[in-house]
């Protein structure tokens, strides 16, 4: 006679599906190659940051085989631990201590009470762990706060320029960028007449510093453009202001500005150190833009202006420009390879007749296709102006 075989237990449906719903919270609906993807790239990151305090030299010297491991282990162990506040180092190394010794504590016979202190090593990394997610909390709001404020000097939309279809968009390597983009019309000394100003700007650096130049810049960019001043005259204040405050050259701006007649398409441009943009003639023709000079910021010795040689170039229907940031051609895959401008340049010049919209989202669903789910290192921003019949 068979035997019956033994019911597996199976959870109720409602416990089931809270699980499911628990679990989407969790993971944020992504999969597990995904999951994967992204702890390998958090471990990548993280290993540069704290490898970065460790003297390697000094780590190989007279160590090899399982000896030199243990050395390596030890200082990237020492430069984790020097990132936390005294106190906290304090509490991490008793925690260790706890659970890797594990102590017991008696009192009287070992029938009457006896307790192991590794639970109290453990609670000890539960506290640690709720203080620093506590304080990467705090920091993760102010951060938001800063990203609103810098959304708000930044075009939410394009300016409606007859003949010019524009569009824009920007990544951030963190929660705030050092990238800037602007498109906006300014008068002219002439009556019922503007002109419509374009500029890409990419201060060195990321994140908060980078972001807090970023909005000194838009400023300075916003006053100038405000006076009757011509694009060689912003430039020059632009790059005054910028020496002054980009601490001995190491907080420089690359940009690139043009200055654009809506009624005739001449376009005045001057390209600051930036990467050079790309323009893309009716015909198919690629053409780049590099005449302007070096970097806003950079410490020359003299102290009087730099002299930005300008540029202009007719525009005509068909015509596309693309300016971008060096976080579009430098981002990198789960292999460290760049996506690079022999990737790029085929994108702007296989351009169907579209809107500036879609050219922008082709070109970002590729960089976004290619580097896949490694971590973002750079900010990335394109600009892309389309001129319409």
């Amino acid at each position: 006679m068979a035997a019956t075989p033994t019911p597996v237990p199976v959870a109720p449906p409602g416990r089931r599906r809270h699980f499911r719903n628990f679990w989407a919270r969790v993971t944020e609906g992504r999969g597990l190659e995904q999951l994967g993807s992204q702890l390998v790239s958090d471990a990548k990151a993280s290993y540069a940051l704290y490898s970065k305090d460790v003297d390697w030299e000094e780590v190989a010297r007279g160590a090899r085989g399982p000896r030199r491991v243990w050395r390596s282990m030890w200082a990237l162990f020492q430069a984790m631990l020097m990132k936390l506040t005294p106190a906290r180092r304090v509490l991490l190394l008793l925690a260790i201590a706890l659970i890797l010794i594990q102590p017991s504590v008696r009192w009287g016979d070992e029938r009457e009470f006896s307790f192991n202190l590794v639970g109290i090593g453990i609670a000890i990394l539960f506290l640690l762990l709720a203080v620093e997610l506590a304080d990467r909390v705090t920091m993760k709001r102010d951060l938001e706060i800063a990203r609103e404020i810098q959304q708000w000097l930044v075009p939410d939309h394009p300016p409606d320029v007859r003949g010019v279809d524009i569009a824009f968009a920007t990544r951030p390597q963190n929660t705030v960028a050092g990238d800037y983009y602007d498109a906006f019309l300014r008068p002219t000394q002439e009556p019922d007449t503007s002109r419509l100003l374009v500029a890409v700007a990419d201060v060195a650096g990321k994140s908060v510093p980078a972001a807090l130049l970023m909005a000194t810049f838009q400023a300075s960019l916003r006053a100038l453009a405000a006076t009757p001043a011509t694009l060689d005259e912003i430039v020059v204040g632009l790059d005054r202001y910028c020496r002054a405050h980009s601490l001995e050259g190491r907080r420089f701006t690359t940009a690139f500005l043009a200055q654009i007649d809506p009624k005739t398409r001449e376009m005045i441009y001057v390209n600051a150190g930036h990467n050079d943009p790309i323009l893309r003639r009716a015909s198919g023709q690629i053409e780049r833009l590099p005449i302007g000079g070096p970097p806003f910021g950079i410490p020359l010795f003299t102290d009087g202006p730099i002299a930005y040689a300008s540029a202009s170039v007719q525009l005509a229907a068909g015509d596309l420009l693309f300016i971008f940031t060096d976080g579009v051609v430098e981002a990198v895959n789960d292999t460290e390879e760049e996506f690079g401008e022999a990737r790029l340049l085929p994108l702007i010049q296989n351009s169907r007749p579209e809107s500036s919209d879609a050219t922008l989202g082709r070109v970002m669903a590729e960089v976004n296709a290619f580097v896949g789910y490694a971590r973002q290192h750079d900010d990335i921003t394109c600009l892309v102006l389309r001129v319409s019949a």
